[in-house]
C-alpha cells in the first residue's frame, strides 16, 4: 500500500479491535485498477513494541494470517495497528487474535 492508500484507510475506517489489535478497513476503491483484491498495511509504531526483531515478527505472523485468510475477507483495504503487550505474546496467541477478527469482518460484510 502507499501512503495514499493509508490516508483513504485513515479517513473513513470501520474500527475492528482485540486486545492488541485494532484494524482499521475501507472497501477497495474499485476504480483503482492496480489491485483488485484486498490490500494489507501495517502501522507497528516503536512505541509500541520496542525491539526491531519483535516488530518483525508481528509483520510476519501478521502477513502469514492475511494470506491464509484472505480469500474469505471482502475486498478491503486495511490498516493493522498493534497495541502495547503484543510482543509478550507467543506466535500462537496472536494468530488466534487476529483469527476472531477475521471471523468479525467476514461477518459483519456477510449482511
Amino acid at each position: 500500500m502507499t501512503p495514499g492508500h493509508f490516508q483513504s484507510v485513515f479517513k473513513k475506517p470501520i474500527r475492528f479491535g482485540s486486545r492488541h489489535f485494532t484494524i482499521l478497513i475501507t472497501p477497495t476503491n474499485l476504480s483503482d485498477d492496480s489491485c483488485k483484491n484486498n490490500r494489507l498495511g501495517l502501522a507497528i509504531a516503536k512505541k509500541r513494541v520496542k525491539l526491531a526483531v519483535q516488530r518483525n515478527r508481528m509483520k510476519r505472523i501478521i502477513r502469514e494470517s492475511f494470506r491464509l485468510n484472505q480469500h474469505d475477507l471482502p475486498a478491503i483495504d486495511m490498516v493493522v495497528m498493534v497495541k502495547s503487550g503484543i510482543d509478550q505474546l507467543d506466535n500462537n496467541e496472536i494468530n488466534q487474535e487476529l483469527e476472531k477478527i477475521w471471523r468479525k469482518i467476514i461477518q459483519r460484510h456477510k449482511n
